[in-house]
C-alpha cells in the first residue's frame, strides 16, 4: 500500500470513528444527507474562492474539506446499506471511461466543441437507460443548482439547438427592455409578485450577457462583492481616522468617502 492509499484509508477510518454511535462525535452522529448538503455546497464555494484568490495553500486545504464532504455522505450511505466510498470511486471511474471513448477507446473527436456535443449525447443515453423519458433539449439540468448556474445551463442547452442571439448586441437591447419593465412596475406600485417576476427577467438576461462575454457570472459577482466590501471598509477607516462613524454622516458625505476610497485604489494601481 502506498502513502496515498494509506491516507485515504485513514480518512475513511476517521469518519467511521466520528460516526460511531457509542464513541463518536455527537454532532457528526446526528447528521443526515439533508443536514450535510448545505456544508457540501459551502465547501465547493470555498474551493472556488481559494482559486479566485490564487491561494494554492488554501486551495489544498479547501479541497480536503470538500473531500471530507464526499467521505461523510459515503459513510452515511454505507451505514444505511446503500453504497460505500469505494462504490463512489468506481462509479465515477466507469463514467469517465464511458464518456471519453475518444481517449479510452477507438472513437475520434476533432475539437472541444465536438466533444461537448458527444458528451451531451452520452448523457442523454444514460438518462434513457435509467428510464428517464424526458427528451427535451433542456433535460438533465439539475434543480439543485444555484439558480444563476441553472439559468446558465438552460441557456447553453437552448443555444445548442440554435435558440440564441447571434451576438451580444441584442442581449444589451433585451437588458434595457427588462430594466424598463422593472422601472414601470415600480412606477405602477406593483406588488412583490410582479416585481419578483420582472427582476428575475433582468437577472436571467445578466447571466446571458456574462455567457456571451465568456465571463464566469459567479466569479464576476464575487469580484463585485469583494470590491464593495473593500471600499466600504476603507470608508469606515477614513471616517474612524477623523473620529467619526458612517452612521453619523449624510448620504452625500458617505458618497464622498466612497469616491475617496475609489480614488485611492486607482492611485495604488498606477
Amino acid at each position: 500500500m502506498d502513502a496515498r492509499d494509506a491516507h485515504i484509508d485513514e480518512l475513511l477510518a476517521i469518519m467511521a470513528r466520528l460516526r460511531d454511535r457509542e464513541n463518536g462525535c455527537p454532532w457528526d452522529v446526528e447528521q443526515t444527507f439533508e443536514t450535510i448538503a448545505p456544508y457540501t455546497i459551502e465547501e465547493a464555494y470555498e474551493v472556488a474562492d481559494a482559486i479566485d484568490r490564487k491561494d494554492v495553500a488554501d486551495l489544498r486545504d479547501e479541497l480536503g474539506d470538500l473531500l471530507l464532504q464526499v467521505v461523510f455522505h459515503a459513510r452515511m450511505a454505507e451505514e444505511a446499506g446503500h453504497f460505500a466510498f469505494a462504490d463512489v470511486v468506481a462509479a465515477i471511474c466507469d463514467k469517465m471511461l464511458r464518456r471519453h471513448p475518444h481517449v479510452f477507446g477507438d472513437a475520434r473527436v476533432e475539437s472541444a466543441a465536438a466533444q461537448t456535443v458527444n458528451w451531451e449525447a452520452l448523457k442523454a443515453e444514460e438518462r434513457a437507460s435509467k428510464g428517464d423519458a424526458d427528451t427535451s433539449a433542456l433535460a438533465g439540468v439539475s434543480r439543485g443548482l444555484p439558480e444563476w448556474q441553472r439559468a446558465l445551463k438552460l441557456q447553453k442547452k437552448a443555444a445548442r439547438v440554435g435558440f440564441d442571439w447571434p451576438d451580444v448586441n441584442p442581449v444589451f437591447d433585451k437588458l434595457h427592455e427588462e430594466i424598463d419593465e422593472v422601472r414601470a412596475e415600480f412606477a405602477n406600485g406593483s406588488d412583490a409578485a410582479r416585481l419578483t417576476d420582472e427582476i428575475g427577467d433582468v437577472l436571467f438576461v445578466c447571466v446571458n450577457l456574462a455567457r456571451h462575454a465568456k465571463v464566469d457570472f459567479s466569479q464576476a459577482l464575487r469580484h463585485a462583492n469583494a470590491k464593495f466590501e473593500r471600499r466600504f471598509r476603507r470608508m469606515e477607516a477614513i471616517a474612524a481616522a477623523a473620529g467619526e462613524t458612517l452612521d453619523g454622516k449624510s448620504l452625500d458625505e458617505q458618497d464622498a468617502l466612497w469616491d475617496a476610497a475609489k480614488a485611492e485604489e486607482r492611485s495604488a494601481s498606477c
